[in-house]
């Protein structure tokens, strides 16, 4: 590959995409592609054009800059398209494994006192300048609090504090029909992947983790814990996710969400009003453990937060 041809002639440039292509070589990029279905038969080989793609973060260029316009990209812009935008490609399953090779290589060098972790978080995905983009929705941003238009981009990494691989993802829509702006109506094979990825971007976020989970942890990548936010810490999703390992998660303030304490049901700030606390700047104030919805125990530990003083 001509590298000057869609990087700056700078050596620091240059050196990236040297490193790049090794990271290629050595992970045998284009026989993954394969294995996930993604092949051409004619034109540009999926691995230049990946390898392409791939480059434009590292060298500061977006796609629009580093292949829509620029005349000296050495794949064309309706190529990269349709790699993009083919509907039998898997690429989750292409992050998976490429994660779960990775994940073998930093494994044997995590410290036996470091604990691995699998992180379930969501962030939006804002398109709010989009008018008919498919199955385009009014999510919620919870870091501003006000709704926006796009979508929500759940993924699932795996941790041990200090290195952090993304294993799988998906791009949510609104489940309910009234928030959603365009429906999706182009026919396509009900086997392919985009129509799996259409009908599960209509599905609750909550629904999609305990198979994202089953899936990471068989392809053979181990963790001791699943860390939630208070947005997916429902008794429902404790449930079902510890059914493949134990789960760690802050747990929403509301008066909807009840437990099993003392044989009676009772919220959150009930249960906090009946236990013993702790005297003094104690980082732990209380803790107890109830009953969930399958008859298991789980343990309620409450502390500080500093931030808003509660």
């Amino acid at each position: 590959m001509n590298h000057s041809k869609i990087a700056s002639k700078s050596q620091a440039d240059i050196q990236v995409l040297d490193q790049i292509d090794d990271f290629f070589d050595k992970f045998c990029i284009g026989t993954l592609l394969d294995r996930c279905g993604i092949r051409k038969r004619h034109g540009y080989s999926v691995r230049s054009l990946t390898k392409t793609v791939f480059s434009l973060p590292f060298i500061g260029k977006n796609f629009f800059r580093g292949i829509v316009i620029n005349e000296n990209a050495d794949v064309g812009k309706d190529a990269a398209y349709d790699l993009l935008k083919a509907c039998t490609y898997n690429w989750r399953r292409f992050l998976l494994i490429i994660g779960a090779r990775l994940h073998r290589i930093f494994d044997p060098l995590t410290s036996d006192q470091r604990e691995s972790v699998l992180i379930i978080d969501d962030s939006p995905y804002d398109r709010s300048r989009s008018k008919k983009v498919e199955l385009l929705s009014r999510v919620f941003d919870h870091s501003t609090g006000r709704y926006l238009k796009g979508f929500r981009l759940l993924t699932i990494c795996w941790s041990d504090g200090v290195s952090c691989l993304p294993l799988d993802f998906a791009l949510l829509s609104s489940s309910k029909e009234k928030n959603r702006f365009h429906e999706s109506h182009k026919s396509m094979d009900k086997r392919c992947c985009a129509f799996r990825r259409r009908k599960e971007a209509t599905t609750k976020a909550t629904a999609l983790l305990a198979p994202m989970v089953n899936r990471i942890l068989k392809a053979g990548i181990n963790a001791r814990y699943v860390l939630m936010d208070s947005w997916f810490t429902m008794p429902s999703n404790v449930c079902a996710l510890r059914k493949h390992m134990d789960v760690i998660g802050m747990v929403k303030k509301t008066p909807k969400v009840c437990y099993e304490h003392d044989g009676k049901k009772r919220n959150l700030m009930e249960i906090y009003q009946n236990l013993t606390k702790r005297r003094g700047r104690a980082k732990i104030l209380a803790s107890t453990t109830v009953k969930l919805g399958d008859g298991k125990m789980a343990k309620i530990v409450f502390v500080r937060d500093r931030r808003k003083k509660d």
